[in-house]
């Protein structure tokens, strides 16, 4: 079995929260101490300074003293473990998260089966939402709005590319363009191994040397943009209208994401809608409920003629068809419910008073003790 590794924190005697400038202190101070040349022929200093150096060499490189710090030597040796593996079966060309992932769907716990690791190529971008308010006719039969937005768009000077003009991207020497590179982990002869987005490139699978000015190396740049939304007649509250390609730029040539148009309808002040439905409550004086009348109702479309009958009562409802909202994206309209209302006035003149009375006996009802003429004569007196 393999000699177990020291801690490379230890090796060179600084704790894990050393800053840089301790660790190289700490280096010299040692490389001095076991150099070959003030220690000719001593094997434990030969050993003692190789040691050194290797753990100067992870521990002085950013990346590769975060994956120390995060996966230990598994992180950083790909021989570690000495390739034995598990139960004399060599586990350092096997990634668990391939073989877990084509049981489970997808990674498999800590072991990452790959979903959580960006792979370079083409990526679509970031869907935008905005929330646009019409009124109560235009969502019947729709309309054209235009909305400004803030978005991101491909860079014209380097056309998405990232790359000054006239230069080009290295592939990255890490991932070799892949954008994950593969890690291996473990330890006390097990070690299996996992990919994860390649921390040189963040994913893209190239380094850009020269930046383009405009974009920074971005490939794009936030512009203000004026776009043209079609609102689909019979479209409800709460609904979105989605506008392909509208959205943010994408990545390494991809699409642009969409932009997701949430659609708020102002209440009407006379109509009210279920569905494809429109209800109206029409006002009606009681001469007209009981005589019938040529009445105009409002509607979507305008107003229209409509004949009321004699002795209609009060909340009866009638339906004018095909004067509701149109089907969203389909055929055909709803109705139009109009419920009558039978106004009572509240103020009367007592020449009114006298004519409802009047109709009161004639239609047999009682009338208060005195009659009429009482009534009068009570006003006579008052005055």
């Amino acid at each position: 079995m393999p000699e177990q590794k020291r801690d490379y924190y230890e090796v060179l005697g600084v704790s894990k929260g050393a800053s840089e400038d301790e660790i190289k202190k700490a280096y010299r101070k040692l490389a001095k101490k076991y150099h070959p040349d003030l220690n000719p022929g001593d094997k434990a200093a030969e050993a003692k300074f190789k040691e050194v150096n290797e753990a100067y060499s992870v521990l002085s490189d950013p990346e590769k003293k975060s994956k120390y710090d995060q996966f230990g030597h598994a992180g950083v040796d790909p021989n570690f473990g000495g390739g034995g593996g598990f139960g004399g079966f060599d586990m350092g060309d096997i990634d668990l998260g391939d073989i877990f992932g084509s049981f489970f769907g997808g990674g498999f716990g800590g072991f990452g089966g790959g979903s959580s690791a960006r792979r370079a190529g083409p990526q679509k971008g970031e869907s935008l939402r905005v929330s646009l308010t019409i009124s109560f006719e235009e969502a019947a039969f729709g309309c054209t709005k235009e909305i400004d937005l803030n978005r991101t768009e491909p860079c014209e000077e380097c056309h998405g590319s990232g790359c000054e003009p006239g230069t080009t991207a290295e592939t990255c020497p890490d991932c070799r363009g892949a954008g994950v590179v593969r890690i291996q982990r473990g330890g006390g002869g097990f070690a299996f191994s996992t990919t994860t987005t390649c921390p040189k490139c963040h994913g893209t699978g190239k380094l850009i040397h020269s930046p383009c000015k405009s974009c920074g190396g971005a490939g794009s740049v936030r512009v203000k943009k004026r776009v043209s939304v079609t609102i689909p007649a019979g479209i409800d509250d709460g609904q979105a209208v989605s506008l392909r390609g509208q959205g943010n730029a994408g990545t390494n040539g991809g699409p642009a994401g969409d932009l997701l148009v949430g659609i708020h309808v102002k209440p009407s002040p006379q109509f009210q809608r279920e569905g494809t439905t429109v209800l109206y409550e029409q006002p009606v004086s009681f001469y007209q409920a009981a005589m019938g009348a040529e009445l105009e109702i409002p509607t979507i479309d305008g107003k229209v003629k409509w004949t009321l009958p004699a002795g209609t009562q009060p909340g009866t409802t009638f339906r004018l068809r095909g004067r509701g909202i149109p089907e969203l994206r389909g055929r055909g309209r709803g109705d139009q419910y109009v419920t009558v209302r039978v106004q009572v006035p509240t103020s009367l003149t007592a020449e009114q008073k006298e004519a409802l009375h009047a109709f009161g006996e004639a239609m047999g009802e009682a009338v208060p003790e005195g009659g009429l003429k009482g009534f009068f004569d009570k006003k006579k007196r008052k005055k």
